[in-house]
């Protein structure tokens, strides 16, 4: 079996292509020996909120173990500081810029090809479990979690706490329990499901947790009783996190599925806390402290554990890395931001091959209360009252304006390894720095003055990637 998939690993990227239109998605057999994929993602949970980072609190001993027995992708960062960009990368491999998802609360938009439509096309199972924050969990939105290729969902439209009122493919439930182990549940209930299935299966796993505010169950809010009253929720969420993952874990290794799954681990954003965000700055910013994420990706019966690596991902790569690990071409493939990380995972990238961009677009972002938007709709089920499909504005995934193609305003950064150069850009005046992120992680010693050939290269590659980048985002749009 550990033959036959590494064989499978090693060849796939390189082989037969399985075609999928973006316009007419059809279901297919899947490749031949096709791994089981599971996505799992923390909200709010920073590079160094981990035990096995170095934290002198947290006890996080599920994750712990992963990471001994996983790759460990120490430098993988989200593409955006804030959540929604950031989902949206991982469902598109795109940079959420293009498709107008600028800040927290905005959505996907229907013309985007997922790496579910992408992965059920080719013959895959799919589910979405916990946090969406893409659009609606309601129907008949376009931009709900089955509008954009999963067949099984139980849903919330932003973060939630423990005892959540979700959303069952449309339909309001009321769940029981710690935050983080609901999510798992409803995620091993669609495992189990497939145990027997020749199908294989995609399973992403939002987690809500460590999102403020903090409400962690209360055995794991003991565990942290010596510490201050404010941070024991904190650390219980993560703990409880933890749990659950270990939980996931467990439940696929009962059903000896362990081998046959990539199990790929992040978090949408940096961290909450200056001291643990794994650099300058936090969640909500472009230094590394709003974008360094912790990252795991285990794969027993492929990827040998218990290794790290420096060479910089982002999840905008989990899309391209994922149809080039199963051979899958999407006909009429939007431009892409993202690369396959297929060569990491084999051994043979010793660097990464392009850089990666980063742009916080100065938009407002859009309050999606799950807390107030389930009781509603379960009401309004109970009452047979009609309840709308959009929860902010009508058809707010709709570009209704051209950006201007020759101002790039915000904060932009350029990460070409060791180097990362920002550019903010407020009312026409632009302002740069330059950090060498080998010898100066915290970037605190800007360099933009010592490297003018260095500063004026970089700065032409970010506004030509921003160029393009906006030029998707003015395209004619049919939905």
């Amino acid at each position: 079996m550990g033959m036959k998939r590494r064989s499978f690993l090693k060849t796939m990227g390189a082989g037969a292509c399985l075609a999928v239109s973006s316009g007419a998605l059809r279901a297919d057999e899947p490749p031949e020996g096709a791994p089981n994929i599971i996505l799992c993602m923390a909200d709010d949970q920073g590079w160094g909120d981990m035990a096995y980072s170095g934290h002198p609190v947290l006890r996080t001993p599920h994750f712990d173990q992963m990471a001994s027995q996983s790759l460990q992708l120490d430098r993988f960062y989200a593409q955006a500081p804030v959540c929604s960009p950031t989902r949206g990368s991982v469902m598109t491999g795109r940079h959420p810029n293009r498709f107008g998802c600028f800040q927290w609360g905005h959505t996907l938009r229907p013309r985007e090809v997922t790496v579910a439509e992408a992965l059920k096309s080719a013959g895959y199972a799919t589910g979405h479990f916990g946090k969406w924050h893409l659009g609606p969990v309601r129907k008949p939105s376009p931009v709900n979690p089955g509008s954009s290729g999963f067949d099984h969902w139980l849903s919330a439209p932003n973060f939630f706490d423990n005892d959540p009122i979700l959303s069952r493919e449309g339909r309001a439930v009321q769940t029981e329990g710690e935050s983080s182990i609901v999510t798992v549940d409803a995620a091993l209930e669609f495992i189990r499901q497939q145990a027997d299935s020749p199908r294989p299966f995609l399973a992403v796993v939002w987690f809500g947790s460590p999102h403020r505010p903090h409400r962690a169950a209360g055995r794991f809010r003991k565990m942290y009783s010596d510490q201050p009253k404010h941070m024991r929720d904190f650390y219980g969420e993560i703990t409880g996190m933890d749990y659950a993952v270990g939980k996931l874990r467990r439940g696929l290794r009962e059903l000896d599925m362990h081998e046959d799954t990539v199990l790929w681990y992040c978090s949408d954003n940096g961290g909450l806390k200056n001291e643990s965000s794994g650099g300058r700055g936090r969640k909500g910013q472009i230094y590394e402290g709003g974008l360094r994420v912790p990252a795991l990706l285990e794969w027993p019966g492929n990827i040998d554990g218990g290794r790290t690596t420096e060479v910089p991902g982002v999840t905008s790569d989990i899309y391209p890395t994922l149809l080039d690990l199963l051979g899958i071409g999407v006909e009429d493939q939007l431009p892409l931001d993202g690369i396959s990380l297929v060569p990491l995972l084999q051994g043979d990238m010793g660097e990464r091959p392009q850089p990666i961009g980063f742009w916080d677009y100065p938009t407002g972002g859009y309050p999606i209360p799950s807390a107030e938007l389930m009781p509603e709709l379960l009401k309004g089920q109970k009452t047979a009252r009609d309840i709308s499909p959009h929860t902010f504005g009508d058809e707010p995934w709709k570009i209704k304006k051209q950006y201007p193609t020759d101002t790039f305003p915000g904060h932009a950064a350029w990460l070409d390894w060791p180097w990362k150069l920002h550019r903010k850009e407020k009312k026409g005046s632009v302002a740069l720095e330059l950090y060498n992120l080998e010898e100066d992680p915290g970037e605190q010693n800007d360099l933009v003055e010592n490297r003018p050939d260095r500063v004026r290269s970089m700065k032409a590659a970010l506004e030509v990637w921003q160029k393009d980048v906006i030029g998707s985002l003015n395209e004619p749009l049919t939905g």
